[in-house]
């Protein structure tokens, strides 16, 4: 696998067709609802709970959700795209840090010099590395008790695209801050963790409603996770200090983050990563 992809190589691909995407504006006679042969009239009682996650595990096709005032059709049924992108990113998050690896090294490299541009590494086990927050002077142990390459990736992505933000986060800038603060760059992995539980991305097929959209938005831009991921940090820095939250209160805040990620996913117009009402934190 190659290192992290710098934001220039990141080209965001537009596909339509099938299940992709598909949205109609409401027509002034009855909706037909995907997950069944029936039609509802719009305003029916039952149009309340089409898009319900109630239709999981259903054996249903396909199910309607009422998105800025059109019917959008989301599939438990993948399409080849859908399940390119998707393979991609499982393969992704099965790939070890391997210390040994060159392509590894040089994105562990990477990550220092675009979050210290001035100061020069003294080598990939060294104490500079605390300073990013991690737990020891060899950031690669932290990698194997977490998520993985993936989560380095992630930290990368993050620091060249977003590189105020970033260092906004890793500089402890903005709000009253506690005296016991979060480790930076540990807690960029345990948030990589934390996405890839909530989208249960192991899963074959969408078993949750959040991971059907998410595979909508996957299949729009194939940087939907890195994103999400970008979004999830400020979401979670954010909570952290108006909760005043201290070292010993991290799994909350991230139970916290998780739950306000997944209820801005479901929002009518939510649509891509960049239509997430927290998106507006990055800069």
């Amino acid at each position: 696998m190659e290192a992290a992809t710098t934001p220039a190589a990141a080209e965001t691909q537009h596909r339509h067709g099938g299940c992709l995407s598909v949205r109609t504006f409401m027509p002034p006679g009855p909706v037909a609802r995907c997950s069944g042969g029936s039609s509802q009239a719009a305003g029916s009682p039952d149009e309340a709970s089409c898009g319900s996650p109630r239709w999981i595990g259903k054996s249903l096709s396909c199910v309607c959700i009422k998105r800025k005032g059109a019917y959008e059709r989301i599939c438990v049924n993948l399409t080849p795209v859908q399940e390119q992108r998707l393979q991609r990113l499982r393969h992704r998050m099965k790939v070890y840090f391997d210390h040994s690896r060159r392509d590894h090294q040089e994105a562990l490299r990477a990550l220092w010099y675009a979050t210290y541009p001035d100061q020069e590494l003294e080598g990939l086990v060294s104490e500079q590395w605390k300073d990013m927050g991690w737990q020891g002077r060899d950031p690669s142990t932290d990698f194997s008790r977490g998520a993985g390459f993936i989560s380095l990736e992630n930290l990368l992505f993050f620091a060249k695209t977003f590189s105020a933000s970033f260092q906004r986060l890793l500089q402890k800038q903005s709000g009253n801050r506690a005296t016991w603060e979060y480790p930076f760059a540990v807690a960029g992995v345990n948030i990589t963790f934390m996405i890839m539980q909530m989208l249960d991305l192991q899963s074959t097929k969408p078993r949750t409603f959040v991971k059907a959209v998410f595979v909508q938005m996957l299949s729009e831009d194939e940087w939907a996770f890195d994103l999400l991921y970008c979004v999830a940090f400020l979401v979670m820095d954010k909570q952290w200090v108006e909760k005043n939250a201290s070292y010993m209160d991290f799994n909350e805040i991230l139970k916290s983050t998780r739950a306000q990620l997944e209820k801005e996913l479901l929002l009518e117009d939510v649509l891509r990563i960049e239509d997430m009402p927290s998106y507006r934190l990055l800069c």
